[in-house]
């Protein structure tokens, strides 16, 4: 199973006059949570895009549980699901920092794209990080 959690801090900016984490930031801890997991496999967003591959969001699903407030610290535990044939599944759960709480989880998809805008199976570069990683 390929993971990675990283560290957030919670801003003032990520949350509503309820000092509760507004919902459209947990999508973007997902981004956050997806890019960090590139750069622990060695690659970046922009290595990949500058490879012709970029990766539009398809699906996303995010369950609340627990609400996140101003200055928390959370862990966000992202996995790739590797038996995805057809673009990309990544997994997340946004956690407390000692992991005893389940904030929210919830699932992104990604198709990839040729810089023409065609749907393509992940090239062969991104599926050979992945299976060093997996192993």
């Amino acid at each position: 199973m390929l993971s990675h959690k990283a560290r957030y801090r919670v801003i003032y900016g990520d949350t509503d006059r309820m000092g509760y984490v507004y919902n459209s930031n947990y999508l973007r801890w997902f981004e956050i949570g997806r890019a960090e997991l590139f750069r622990f496999l060695g690659l970046t967003y922009m290595e990949i895009e500058t490879k012709g591959i970029f990766m539009p969001l398809s699906e996303v699903f995010c369950k609340f549980t627990t609400p996140v407030k101003y200055d928390d610290l959370i862990l966000i535990d992202t996995t790739l699901d590797t038996t995805i044939r057809a673009g990309m599944k990544f997994d997340y759960r946004i956690l407390s920092e000692d992991r005893h709480i389940t904030h929210a989880k919830g699932y992104t998809k990604h198709a990839c794209v040729d810089d023409n805008g065609r749907v393509v199976r992940p090239p062969e570069f991104l599926k050979e990080v992945i299976r060093k990683f997996d192993e």
